[in-house]
């Protein structure tokens, strides 16, 4: 993700977030930690005929990863592409030497949580009204070992 990947992926968190969307300073943010020898972050964008159609980001911090957030547009759920966008997110935690990725997935989204099993994160506890307004408990998944999941492919 680049800058000016900003304002098509704010176009996209909106109508897939509208109650809890991040604005443009929060990803202005992240993506002024994701250059350079000290970056901290890795944020990427999947585009179908020039239109950006999801995205991820990770942060790390010493030994561990955290996935801030990955989107689909409607209109390719199920297709497979957020497994792509998370599979890119922890080949960066396994560059960043990460040993561990941890996330907050809300406990009413039962879709993303298949996909966060499926590559092995496991629940290990709730954060209740971690999203708000809307005052939605987080599921907290944790990943051991990012690197196993993207060995060979």
């Amino acid at each position: 993700m680049r800058w000016w990947d900003i304002d098509p992926v704010l176009e996209l968190e909106k109508a897939l977030f509208p109650e809890d969307a991040w604005s443009r300073g929060m990803f202005w943010s992240e993506l002024a930690h994701s250059r350079g020898p000290a970056a901290t972050r890795r944020y990427v964008v999947a585009e179908d005929d020039g239109r950006i159609v999801g995205y991820a980001g990770l942060v790390a911090s010493g030994d561990q990863g955290d996935v801030q957030t990955i989107a689909v547009a409607r209109e390719l759920w199920g297709s497979g592409l957020g497994a792509r966008l998370l599979t890119e997110l922890l080949r960066a935690a396994t560059a960043f030497e990460c040993t561990e990725v941890m996330l907050e997935c809300r406990v009413d989204n039962l879709r993303a949580q298949k996909l966060y099993e499926r590559f092995g994160f496991a629940p290990i506890g709730v954060r209740r009204g971690y999203y708000q307004p809307g005052n939605v408990d987080a599921l907290v998944m944790r990943l051991s070992d990012p690197s196993a999941c993207v060995q060979g492919t």
